[in-house]
């Protein structure tokens, strides 16, 4: 097992999508961002529904989202 992964089996939730599921990121920290590049809507409420996004929870979704992360944070 690696730190970049890991599945919770014993969540209540889980599987919460259908996919070899990354828990690691259960709440994206990049949530807040529109250019996240994940797949995301809003409902009706406006509120950001990233219910259909599986970038965070892919293979390569821990390095998407740190370099994601440390690109803004040198803006």
């Amino acid at each position: 097992m690696s730190h970049k992964h890991f599945s919770n089996k014993e969540c209540e939730f889980y599987p919460c999508k259908n996919t070899d599921l990354n828990c690691l990121f259960c709440f994206c920290p990049i949530y807040h961002h529109d250019d996240c590049g994940g797949e995301y809507s809003f409902t009706a409420e406006g509120i950001k529904d990233c219910s259909e996004c599986l970038l965070p929870h892919q293979k390569d979704g821990y390095e998407y989202i740190m370099d994601f992360i440390k690109a803004k944070s040198k803006k």
